[in-house]
């Protein structure tokens, strides 16, 4: 007994040292741990070592930088300057530009030009479209990609292409796809010449658990066609009906089409993944720029655990912090950390009109019950809270005063805050900004909007439940 007191009492300790010694630990996150700790010290000593750090493993990291040390020495002239922003963003958006630029080094470009796709159904028409029409390459890299209609048509779109002599890249991250990694279908793609890469592979679990993290994911979505066409926005490759979680369906997605210099830039992140999966140079990949013509200014933001920590959150405190008049947001997972959520409670005090779109709900028990933990507080500074209807919401949407929008893979929780890859665009123009602004309004058309008083009368059981969650969050 005495000995195993002591084992418990060293064990314990052990741990929650190394928290205290973590300066990169957020106080919240580090209260959560010592609390699983304490009430359950062999889980919580277990999960801390599989789940506690945020390390993808030095090689990983070691790897990234080179990455980047290259194309930086190969490839500045497609990054943009900082010079840039002074010359093409309007002032009072300046700051969260320049912060942008800051993570990996992509800067305004000027002469862009977008279209919002209409739904799943045009998206994926528009995109094998595309794909068919290559005439030198097409690079893909998604997180969910499933044997269904839509990844088989965006696979056999590349097979087609591969064949005729088309240099076909196709990533697939090694959680989310691993189904289709596993087919018959991605067989087929090798034997047709289609080049394949796994970000973040399972292949060695026992290795990945030893040396790094299991749920540390790529789960960017980036299309490159000839160097002149992008896609960016929150769809996989995969059906709306969404049959892994068909429940929850349908599944309502973002996707715009870009053409112009901000393509290159989607293209250097994708070779960054490329790659850091393969080890091949960047002198592998096409480097063209599209010079544009009359267009709007936009640069790619590319975040993920081999950046530096904090990286997203910043960005968004900083573009909630440039909003004057109208800012409007939609996520399916809002599990925000101090950062975003002082950002948006202060936009809402001092006036601005912020409206915040959710799904009612959500296929992630946690992120719902954590979400609504804030609900008093962010309805209090003023803010407008609305609950979507009409299937799960999956757009990851921010607009501006009419003139700013970010669009892209990232959520508002702590996995896109620190354990996942992810890629956004960042775009100062009135009509693009409009068009995903009309977007958000058909969302707000299948909402319900969710007022004080009601969140007010919820039962003092389901109060306490939504804000133990929120604080064991960090953990979870």
């Amino acid at each position: 007994m005495t000995f195993f007191l002591i084992f418990h009492g060293l064990l314990v300790l052990a741990f929650m040292t190394r928290i205290l010694l973590r300066d990169d630990l957020s106080p919240p996150a580090r209260l959560a741990w010592f609390i699983i700790l304490s009430l359950l010290p062999y889980f919580g000593s277990v999960g801390y070592f599989l789940f506690g750090e945020i390390n993808i493993g030095n090689s990983a990291n070691k790897r990234h930088k080179a990455i980047f040390d290259e194309i930086r020495a190969k490839a500045s002239e497609f990054m943009g300057d900082s010079a840039s922003v002074d010359r093409l963003i309007d002032p009072i958006y300046r700051p969260a530009f320049r912060y942008a630029g800051s993570i990996n080094g992509f800067h305004p470009v000027d002469g862009n030009t977008a279209e919002l796709m209409a739904d799943g159904d045009a998206t994926r028409a528009r995109l094998v479209a595309d794909i068919d029409a290559a005439t030198d390459h097409v690079h893909v890299l998604y997180y969910i990609w499933l044997d269904d209609n839509t990844g088989r048509s965006v696979a056999e779109a590349l097979i087609r292409s591969a064949q005729r002599g088309v240099t076909c890249r196709a990533m697939a991250d090694g959680l989310g796809s691993r189904a289709l990694i596993k087919s018959k279908l991605w067989q087929r793609m090798r034997d047709a010449g289609v080049q394949l890469a796994v970000a973040l592979s399972l292949k060695h679990p026992i290795r990945t658990l030893l040396t790094s993290r299991i749920d540390l994911r790529n789960h960017r979505k980036i299309t490159v066609i000839d160097a002149r066409i992008t896609y960016c926005g929150s769809r996989n490759s995969a059906d709306p009906e969404f049959l892994p979680k068909a429940k929850y369906a349908p599944w309502v997605d973002i996707m715009l089409r870009f053409m112009g210099p901000v393509v290159t830039q989607n293209q250097l992140l994708f070779a960054s993944d490329w790659m850091q999966a393969t080890g091949e140079s960047l002198d592998e990949i096409a480097l063209v720029s599209d010079p544009g013509k009359v267009g709007f200014p936009a640069q790619v933001m590319g975040v993920g655990p081999t950046e530096r920590r904090g990286a997203t959150p910043q960005l968004f405190a900083n573009l909630i912090a440039t909003a004057e008049d109208v800012l409007t947001l939609s996520t399916p997972y809002f599990v925000p950390d101090a950062t975003v959520l002082e950002a948006l409670c202060a936009a809402a005090h001092r006036g601005v009109a912020v409206t915040l779109i959710y799904p009612k709900v959500n296929d992630s028990w946690i992120v719902a019950a954590a979400s609504r933990s804030y609900y008093h507080r962010l309805l209090d500074a003023g803010c407008i809270i609305h609950e979507f209807k009409g299937g799960l919401l999956h757009a990851k949407t921010l607009t501006i005063d009419g003139r700013v929008s970010l669009i892209g893979s990232s959520n508002l929780d702590l996995r896109s805050f620190d354990l996942n890859y992810e890629n956004n665009i960042l775009l100062q123009d009135a009509a693009t900004t409009q068009a995903i602004a009309e977007r958000q309004q058909s969302y707000l058309d299948r909402s319900k909007e969710v007022v004080l008083p009601t969140v007010l009368a919820w039962p003092w059981r389901k109060r306490i439940w939504n804000n133990v969650i929120a604080t064991i969050g960090p953990v979870l």
